[in-house]
């Protein structure tokens, strides 16, 4: 039993695994000529190797060594188009790994010689292949040769991109456009690829241009201005106002983005850089199919399309516009705008006032359409007679009011007010409010009225003639102080006027605004309104009342001493005459005798 376990362990298995017993001899002979067939590999460096199969999953590649490596799919997915016998570069991880299996990097053999791979590519201006990996700021991240490249938002291509993410994940082709190397930074272009044959397409289309000629094109871009069509690598501008014989008010109405259309050339420079275009010359003008039997008088419909201050474009018929005139709006002769009657979008009728279809020009009004207030303004509105109107307007001298539209009169400052002084019309009212009014005149051929309000009152100044008379007494207060004098408020609404001498208080003080004194009237004019008053009269007055009343007792105690001395000095006088007299008599007597 003994001699058998020997046998079996003296037994060349190895020569039984490589099929067969061979001597040993023969053995390393095959050995060295098999070892001649495989291809001698060292790890950590880049060999070119074959694809050899491949799955959803994985590449297997042969770089001639005993066994073959196996990479993962996913490093391939800038190129989509591998395919088996494809030449590919892998890095040699390990001869074996925990497996047993040979261990590939492609990407790390990318990585490895990347930067000589762009630099050349550069240098010769070649053409690469990129896998967009994602979305970035201003533009996406390309993987090129294992680097990530930057490709800008305006070098994908040559018309602007509106979805960058439909790019995520193409492999497309592109040139690389600059180097960093101290950032190590790469920037690649796809729009250099097809400018170079887009300009040869350009140079075609642009030789051939001529005014008139009609092109399909594809709308680019869309601005507020303007429609940029691309002709097939040439730009063209189709302006607004080119897009519609009607009016525009954004293009958007008329086109959308990468709408194709048929446009017509209008017009180029000498360079054919600047191309104008247009859209609606390659329709018939809207004039031209404009109803032949309308004519002035005619009532026709309409939409506003533009507002203006001084009128408002009616759009009777697609491109066809008349003009209405602020003035042909209303009967009004008050100078509004436009704004107030209408606005865009209104559906409204008008009077064909004229018409010149050679001019294409055609002018409208509404007020036509309605009687003109004016032609029975005398018996509507008579002299005397009384009705409530509108503030419409202000002006230094008065306000203008509105009896109805088409009809308004001026209310003169002087006629808002028996007694209330107004330095401006918006003291007394307000713009919109209704005023009650009294026809004073009418001017018809001017179309002019004039109104008042004070005249629906009675005139109080006749009334206050015969309260405020000269010398009367009434308390006041000072509302208002300026250079020549105060204006006083009297009872009843009454306002008067005193000149700053009269203002002066008993104590020598002067008077101030809001002081309630008493005030005398010095002068009371009724034509004029006016009343002039004294606050120092009335103190002045009782002073020289007291003054004439002393000297009077004075003058009176005078004349009764004077009556006194006067009795004394004509009684003296009679005896002495008496005796005088007698004196007189005897001197006589004795006379008589010497005689």
């Amino acid at each position: 039993m003994s001699n058998e376990v020997q046998g079996v362990q003296d037994f060349d298995w190895e020569a039984l695994e490589n099929g067969g017993i061979v001597a040993e001899g023969n053995r390393e002979e095959l050995t060295q000529k098999y070892d001649k067939t495989l291809s001698t590999i060292v790890e950590k460096e880049v060999i070119e190797g074959e694809v050899i199969a491949m799955n959803k999953r994985e590449v297997v590649v042969n770089i001639g060594f005993k066994s073959d490596g196996i990479v993962s799919r996913n490093e391939f997915r800038y190129n989509p188009e591998l395919k088996v016998g494809d030449k590919v570069e892998v890095y040699v991880e390990s001869q074996e790994d925990r497996k047993g299996q040979l261990s590939l990097s492609h990407k790390k053999a990318r990585a490895m010689r990347s930067w000589d791979r762009v630099n050349a590519a550069l240098e010769n201006d070649e053409i690469v292949k990129g896998y967009v990996k994602c979305r970035t700021k201003g533009g996406m991240i390309v993987d090129v040769f294992g680097i990530e490249a930057f490709l800008p938002g305006s070098q994908i291509d040559v018309k602007p991109i509106r979805d960058y993410d439909i790019f995520v994940g193409k492999t497309m082709e592109f040139k690389v456009v600059k180097i960093n190397s101290e950032f190590r930074n790469v920037v690649v272009s796809h729009k250099a690829l097809i400018e170079a044959e887009l300009e040869q397409q350009k140079k075609d289309i642009i030789s051939k241009l001529e005014k008139g000629q009609v092109l399909e094109g594809t709308v680019k871009n869309i601005t507020s201005y303007g429609v940029f069509i691309d002709l097939g690598g040439v730009d063209g501008l189709i302006h607004i106002t080119d897009l519609s014989w009607g009016r525009v008010s954004h293009p958007e109405e008329i086109v959308q983005l990468d709408q194709k259309l048929n446009v017509v050339i209008l017009d180029f420079d000498d360079e054919k850089k600047r191309i104008a275009l247009g859209l609606k010359q390659l329709t018939p003008h809207p004039w031209e199919a404009l109803d032949p039997n309308i004519k002035v008088g005619d009532t026709v419909k309409g939409k506003v399309v533009v507002m203006a201050d001084y009128g408002a474009f009616v759009e009777i018929a697609p491109g066809v516009e008349g003009l209405i005139h602020v003035s042909e709006m209303s009967w009004s002769q008050h100078l509004r705008s436009a704004q107030d009657f209408l606005k865009v979008g209104d559906e409204v009728e008008a009077q064909v006032l004229t018409l010149d279809r050679d001019e294409r020009k055609m002018s409208l009004g509404i007020k036509q359409l309605h009687p003109d207030p004016w032609a029975n303004i005398e018996e509507k509105y008579a002299v005397g007679t009384k009705h409530t109107a509108i503030v419409r307007n202000f002006t230094n001298f008065g306000v203008f009011a509105e009896l109805e539209e088409g009809v308004d009169g001026l209310i003169h400052i002087s006629d808002l007010s028996w007694t209330k002084k107004i330095k401006h019309p918006n003291e007394f009212t307000s713009l919109g409010d209704k005023i009650d009014v009294v026809v004073l005149e009418i001017d018809k051929e001017n179309r002019r009225l004039s109104l008042g309000h004070k005249q629906l009152e009675e005139n109080p100044w006749d009334v206050f003639e015969t309260i405020f008379t000269v010398g009367s007494v009434h308390e006041g207060t000072i509302t208002e102080i300026f250079d020549k004098g105060a204006t006083i408020a009297l009872p009843y609404g009454v306002e008067g006027f005193a000149t700053p001498r009269h203002l002066i208080k008993e104590d020598g003080t002067q008077a101030k605004v809001e002081e309630k004194l008493p005030f005398k009237v010095l002068e009371f004019n009724k034509s004029a309104k006016r009343i002039i008053l004294s606050h120092s009269r009335i103190f002045e007055d009782e002073k020289n009342t007291e003054e004439k009343d002393a000297k009077k007792a004075q003058a009176k105690a005078t004349k009764k001493s004077v009556k006194k001395v006067k009795e004394s000095v004509e009684v003296t006088t009679l005896g002495d005459i008496t005796e005088l007299a007698a004196l007189k008599g005897q001197f006589e007597a004795k006379e008589n005798k010497g005689e």
